[in-house]
């Protein structure tokens, strides 16, 4: 295991060099990337000897290791979140909105360029994901095999989980369980088949802290290395993750000796971490946006918003995490906390934390979106602490260095870091990267030796696996039943329930009906967008280019970018444009061609958009 997370770890930092590198020479295409990917194997075959200790396979081992009640449920779980990738397109919103669109406009430059738009998430978010998913997409000409960057990262989960959990204190027979157990989390196991980013950057988080506490025992410089990178990729996949810098470094403190026998080796492999890291991305925001964190951290003038802004996301995380998997009653919930909330407090939540975030809504359903450790996981976590503290033998002699219970503990402090500056809904999704190293803590306690080995333990475990398999069946984005056709022989089935549905099958191509009136042989396209799934219009990939109109466009300036149609978002004039529609069209010297109606979000149902002709 340890050998094969290197690797993933050095070929995403790889990746993210070779992005800078094929940018700054104007390559950034897909013969550029086959030259890098060449180079890469080419490397690696070569020092195929120098990765691990020459080792065989015993398939008889691993599968009486999957025989075993624990890891065979996982394997299950982890069967189905394999097929739902294979059977459906990627649908994860923010993905296909700007994570997917930004790699795009990269190729269609032949390099890294600051986009121009005024939906700022195309260019302040870290860039991690992208970077690694640039090759497959300018060579594949297509997004379908990305679901494997993140299920390949699922995989090394268990091993890292029992690894870091046993060097932070956790008995091993307690930390097997758990390794089985922390991946089938809601987030992590509804993204193991998604093109999302939290589960990525939880894999590099484990790592980084992983091998630094390897280091300190092997005194290896490889691991010291491999710690450093991993701590890097970690950053540049969630901007969110910088505080668990802290852990790892607190981890790391006692090999950085290391630095004094490597010198040279150390510079080599910092310079590489820098450009696979969040800075070149914090360094760009700072240079263009005046606001190095990309995530306009504004309290406005709310009074205490420090205290207020950590009290309203403990509670939102809490709520987002013991939110059963299918609500109903969310309505009914989502009414009576607005309704019970003083106006004063609603209307400072409104400036501190966005929207439905800031009235504690919750949804329907758990789905990649929103989804964090879950509710099952995070019953049978509660309910192991308190039956563990009964349990436990206090005569249980325990022999820890300071230095240990600091690794340990310090995650609280990356976690109260986030808490204190977060203005996001989906608080429980953005922080998947923390969880696995905060339930150490909890797991220290001699008592769950004695909690693993109960039958009711193991019969709630088994149910916590029987919710996960269900959600992943139902998932509106990878069903892994034909919903569509049984909703259709169902006269009375929901019309919520339908659209939902309906939406995120469509949803890979949500712009297909747009795209139906456009002229055949267009190769340029301007559309006036904020946070909708771009990725469909560039479909299929490098057949057109899209262009961002801005509110400060002029005609000229689109002619000269050989944009004669564009696309228009009704709702976005009087909002991000000052001036009305037809305003705006005699402003531009344009004609409406054609109205047409998409049903991109199914929370807000269908919107206006128009085919604009420029004269």
């Amino acid at each position: 295991m340890p050998a094969a997370v290197a690797i993933w770890i050095w070929f995403c930092a790889y990746l993210n060099c070779a992005g800078c590198a094929l940018s700054a020479v104007h390559q950034l295409n897909a013969a550029g990337y086959a030259i890098a990917l060449a180079v890469w194997f080419a490397t690696l075959f070569i020092f195929r000897k120098s990765l691990s200790r020459p080792s065989t396979l015993d398939f008889r081992r691993i599968s009486r290791r999957f025989r075993k009640p624990f890891p065979f449920a996982f394997f299950i779980l982890t069967a189905m979140a394999f097929l739902g990738g294979v059977l459906y397109a990627p649908t994860n919103y923010d993905a296909l909105a700007y994570r997917e669109p930004r790699v795009l406009h990269w190729l269609a430059a032949n390099q890294w360029h600051w986009i121009h738009t005024i939906f700022d998430r195309v260019n302040d978010r870290s860039c991690g994901f992208e970077w690694v998913s640039a090759p497959f997409i300018a060579i594949f000409k297509t997004d379908r095999f990305l679901f494997l960057l993140n299920f390949i990262s699922f995989l090394f989960l268990p091993g890292l989980i029992f690894s870091v959990f046993t060097r932070l204190g956790v008995r091993r027979r307690v930390a097997w369980h758990w390794m089985w157990i922390v991946p089938t989390g809601y987030g992590f196991i509804l993204q193991a088949a998604s093109i999302g980013n939290d589960l990525f950057g939880a894999t590099f988080a484990l790592a980084a802290v992983d091998f630094a506490l390897r280091a300190k025992i092997s005194r290896s410089p490889r691991d010291f290395f491999i710690s450093i990178l991993a701590a890097a990729i970690m950053t540049s996949a969630k901007t969110s993750s910088l505080p668990l810098l802290l852990p790892w470094a607190i981890a790391i403190l006692p090999s950085l000796k290391i630095i004094l026998r490597r010198p040279l080796a150390t510079i080599a492999v910092c310079a590489i971490a820098i450009f696979a890291s969040a800075l070149p991305t914090m360094y760009l925001n700072e240079k263009f946006s005046h606001d190095w964190s990309g995530a306009h951290l504004d309290n406005g003038n709310v009074p205490h918003a420090a205290i207020l802004k950590t009290g309203a996301n403990t509670i939102l995380l809490t709520i987002e995490n013991f939110a059963p998997p299918i609500f109903p009653m969310n309505g009914k919930w989502n009414s009576v906390v607005e309704n019970h909330l003083p106006p004063k407090l609603r209307e400072n939540l409104a400036q501190i934390i966005e929207s439905p975030g800031c009235k504690f809504s919750l949804d329907q359903m758990q789905i990649e979106e929103n989804a964090g450790l879950g509710f099952g996981v995070s019953v049978l976590l509660l309910a192991s602490i308190f039956a563990a503290v009964f349990l436990r033998n206090k005569n249980f002699p325990r022999n820890e260095t300071i230095w240990l219970k600091c690794v340990r503990w310090s995650p609280l402090i990356s976690l109260l870091a986030v808490l204190l500056a977060s203005n996001i809904t989906a608080i429980a999704r953005a922080l998947i990267p923390y969880y696995a190293l905060l339930i150490p803590i909890l797991l220290v306690c001699a008592g769950h030796e004695r909690v693993v080995k109960k039958c009711w333990w193991r019969g709630a475990t088994f149910f916590v696996f029987a919710i996960t398999a269900l959600l992943l069946i139902i998932s509106p984005a990878r069903p892994l039943f034909p919903v569509l056709t049984i909703l259709d022989k169902m006269p009375n089935a929901p019309a919520r329930v339908r659209e939902v549905y309906s939406v995120y099958r469509e949803r890979n191509d949500a712009f297909a009906p747009a795209k139906e009136i456009l002229p055949a042989d267009l190769k340029v396209l301007g559309v006036t967008t904020f946070d909708d799934p771009e990725t469909s219009l560039w479909r299929p990939f490098g057949s057109r280019q899209i262009v961002h109109v801005c509110p400060q466009d002029t005609a000229a300036d689109l002619k000269a970018e050989n944009v004669e149609y564009i696309l228009v978002r009704g709702e976005a004039f009087g909002k991000w444009f000052p001036e009305s529609l037809d305003d705006w069209v005699k402003k531009m010297d344009a004609q409406i061609v054609q109205k047409i109606s998409l049903n991109l979000r199914a929370a807000q149902g269908p919107a206006d958009w128009y085919l604009v002709k420029l004269n």
